[in-house]
């Protein structure tokens, strides 16, 4: 766990072990996801769709959509 600090213009430096466990660098784009009081940065995904893949399943109680889906046949 690291510590960062905002600015006064608002930006905050992303400390250097949680930008060598990203992988990114100077430049790189990041994703910054906002789950109600929290804030996940993560890579740029290469594909979108595959980022956020699986986010809506803590919604969800297990067996939830299984249950829901075989209601419609």
């Amino acid at each position: 766990m690291s510590l960062a600090t905002l600015s006064a213009k608002n930006q905050i430096v992303i400390p250097r072990d949680a930008r060598e466990a990203l992988g990114v660098k100077a430049g790189d784009k990041l994703l910054v996801v906002v789950r109600g009081d929290k804030v996940i940065v993560l890579q740029r995904p290469k594909a979108h769709h595959a980022a956020i893949r699986g986010l809506a399943a803590s919604l969800y109680p297990s067996g939830y959509l299984k249950k829901e889906r075989d209601s419609w046949t």
